[in-house]
């Protein structure tokens, strides 16, 4: 699918999918990983990156400094690890919003398999939709 499509950006959040990816030797352009796998500790990632990249956001929250630095990984012009003290399965979110068009997200889907979402103006509507929800039933509690 990578060869087929040729993304501006590939971008994998998760540890498990992450590193299976760059195990299959597909050039993975930002890896968004907890050490954690199913909320246990992994194994770290420790292939050739260009640079890490350290934040924290706490489990179901999307902080500031997610934005800032997942936005900042993105457009690193090289291989980045970004790497999430907390937990990154929100992170998802942050990714598709900030990567540019025609980029690829993959993340976990626990117990089915890998979630591939292309990055196109429609599923960067969406996404903006969902954070939106969220922002809204937090304002109201």
């Amino acid at each position: 699918m990578v060869d087929r499509k040729r993304p501006e950006k590939l971008i994998a959040v998760g540890d498990r999918v992450s590193r299976n990816i760059i195990k299959k030797g597909i050039p993975l352009d930002v890896a968004v990983v907890d050490n954690k796998v199913m909320r246990r500790p992994a194994r770290p990632i420790t292939s050739e990156m260009d640079r890490t990249y350290r934040l924290s956001n706490p489990p179901g929250a999307l902080t500031d400094e997610a934005w800032q630095v997942v936005g900042e990984a993105i457009r690193f012009d090289g291989r980045v690890k970004v790497l999430v003290e907390g937990e990154e399965d929100l992170l998802t979110l942050v990714a598709v919003l900030s990567a540019p068009l025609g980029s690829l997200v993959v993340y976990g889907q626990p117990k089915s398999g890998i979630v591939v979402v292309g990055v196109t103006d429609a599923t960067k509507r969406k996404f903006r939709g969902i954070v939106e929800r969220m922002e809204e039933r937090l304002s109201k509690h």
